[in-house]
Order: C-alpha cells, then structure tokens, then sequence
C-alpha cells in the first residue's frame, strides 16, 4: 500500500464538510469490523496504512477523527469513508481529485445522486486507465520494433499474449465487470453469489493473470487482450 505524500495545510477547504455524513457510494469494507469506536491502530491496520498517512488524510480534511484521550478514534463512518478513500488510491486517482470526490459526495442530496457520482468517476478513470494502456501497447510495439527478431518475441510472450490464461464463462464475466467498476456488493448481487463466493472468484482471476490485486487483474487482461477497452 502507498504511503502519504508530505503534508502540506489546506487552510480554504471547510472543515465541517467532514463531520458531515452524507451518502456514501458501496466499497468493499473490512470484515469483520471493529466495535465502535474504532482506534486509529485498528484503523491503519484494515487499510494497510500507517498514521502518518492518516494523519496525511485528516490534514488534507477528507477524514477525520474524534479524540479519547491522547488516542485519535473513528466511527464506522469514517471506515467508510477511508474505505472510498483507500479504493480512489487504489486505482490511481490522486489526492488532490479525491478531495473534489468526496466534498461532492458530502453534498450529494441522495444515495443515488452519490452513486451516480462515483460511477462518472469510475469510467472517467476506467477511459483514462484504458487511454494509458493503448500508449504502452503503442510503445512496447515501437520498442519490439528496433529489437531483435527473437527480443521481440520475448516482450510479446511476456507481456501481449493472453495464450496461456485460461477463464470460465464466470471468470470473465466477473473479470469484465471488475473492469466496469463495478463495487464487489454489486458484483456479487450481479452475479448471484456470496461475498465469500466472490472473494475466490476474484482470487482465481487474479492467480490466472498474475495480479496482486483486483484493479492490477483488469490492467494486466486489456494489456493481455484477454478483455478490451470499451470503445
């Protein structure tokens, strides 16, 4: 998991934007939660992260904590709210973007408005990820170009050919959804199974592509031409 970039004051944004709940778009959270209210080792522990970068992320106010003595807690809210946060890093969006995310999310009137505002951010960042992918494509084939006949085709094995992943109607179809944004509740109601059903869907997926994560999966298929890019 990334780290927080260096801290720097935001003294314009309003605070009580933060302490406002608002509605929140479906994200995978962690499971099992911890009772309320939720200290900030426990907190960083979920996520992967260190107090510094939460420190980072109340500095730059799209979180915040309560304090209980010297401790800094949080509610299950807030868990929530990191878990959007942690979901936004994942997938490349900087932090400066998030903050925008999450102070339209916080004036959203409603749950579909929210939803709806996360799904324009997903294929926004889904067209942008895609566009990236279409330049590297273009690039390893200007490189593979200038190569040796036999260097060429090794770049081609390593990184272009999807020959060797082998899905199931299921695992393509949950592949090509992940790729649509879709948030791992509404995948698993989409595709009729069990949170926990899900999560080895997803790990198989990942195996067969050789990803770490469910974002770096749908990365490596477009790069593989196992799923292609909207048009």
């Amino acid at each position: 998991m990334r780290d927080a970039e260096e801290p720097a004051k935001s003294p314009t944004r309003d605070v009580s934007k933060i302490a406002r709940k608002g509605f929140l778009p479906e994200v995978s959270l962690p499971s099992p939660l911890p009772p309320e209210p939720v200290a900030i080792a426990d907190m960083a522990n979920m996520f992967g992260v260190t107090h510094r970068t939460l420190h980072f992320y109340e500095e730059k106010e799209i979180i915040s904590s309560r304090r209980a003595g010297l401790m800094r807690i949080y509610s299950h809210q807030d868990v929530h709210r990191m878990a959007v946060i942690n979901f936004c890093r994942e997938i490349g969006i900087p932090v400066a973007t998030i903050q925008d995310i999450m102070q339209k999310l916080a004036d959203a009137p409603t749950q579909a408005d929210a939803d709806a505002l996360f799904q324009e951010v997903l294929n926004n960042r889904k067209s942008e990820l895609a566009a990236e992918i279409s330049t590297v494509r273009r690039q390893i084939q200007q490189i593979s170009d200038v190569l040796t006949d036999d260097d060429a085709l090794d770049v081609e094995d390593d990184v272009l050919s999807d020959a060797d992943v082998e899905l199931s109607t299921q695992e393509r179809k949950c592949l090509e959804l992940m790729a649509e944004g879709y948030a791992p509740v509404r995948l698993a109601r989409t595709l009729g199974i069990s949170s926990e059903e899900l999560q080895k869907l997803e790990s198989c997926v990942m195996e067969k592509v050789s990803a770490s994560n469910r974002f770096q999966a749908v990365a490596k298929a477009y790069m593989m031409g196992v799923i292609q890019p909207a048009s």
